[in-house]
């Protein structure tokens, strides 16, 4: 892929990033302003990396991508699924800067939410690494960094969230559960 190729792509995809995200950018305290510059750091490192997708595909960090690649898939399938059976989005859920699928009428608290606060965000966090992995590189780890930077921030930020919409019960939620990764983090 030529660089002026990878421009154009970057334009064009950062342009549907915004155009997702524009009323979250519109409010630094929205868990969507983080979560945009985490959407655009694993973009940078799609990007980075898409000439050497393929090849080696049987070396160590080829194989260490493809483990975190799956993963990603896996949490981010199984996030969405939990959020649309029991959390029962409301579509008439009054906050602007919310995705349709994010205004859930119920905390969920059931498969992975039992053990991660955060399964979608763990699913990019596990995807940006993952596509790090492909080849790593001195800009692709700090591009990596950055991005679980604006993935902790965004997990942050939804958590004052879920605390002033689902109150007290987020809050006992929290105590028992990690963010992005069981018992570690």
């Amino acid at each position: 892929m030529s660089t002026t190729l990878m421009i154009a792509v970057f334009v064009i995809l950062s342009t549907v990033l915004i155009a997702v995200s524009r009323r979250s950018l519109t409010d630094v305290r929205s868990h969507g302003f983080f979560r945009f510059f985490a959407w655009e750091g694993i973009l940078v490192l799609a990007l980075l990396n898409a000439r050497v997708w393929f090849r080696q595909p049987f070396s160590l960090h080829q194989i260490v991508s493809w483990i975190l690649l799956l993963l990603s898939i896996i949490m981010a399938i199984h996030g969405f699924r939990l959020l649309k059976v029991i959390g029962a989005p409301d579509p008439e859920r009054e906050d602007a800067t919310l995705i349709p699928f994010e205004k859930t009428r119920r905390l969920v608290t059931a498969g992975a939410y039992r053990w991660i606060r955060h399964p979608l965000y763990a699913s990019l966090l596990f995807l940006a690494w993952g596509i790090f992995w492909k080849q790593p590189s001195g800009p692709g780890v700090a591009v990596a960094l950055f991005t679980t930077v604006f993935l902790y921030l965004t997990g942050r930020a939804e958590e004052k969230e879920n605390m002033a919409y689902f109150g007290e019960e987020y809050v006992t939620y929290m105590k028992t559960t990690r963010m992005f990764i069981p018992w570690i983090f």
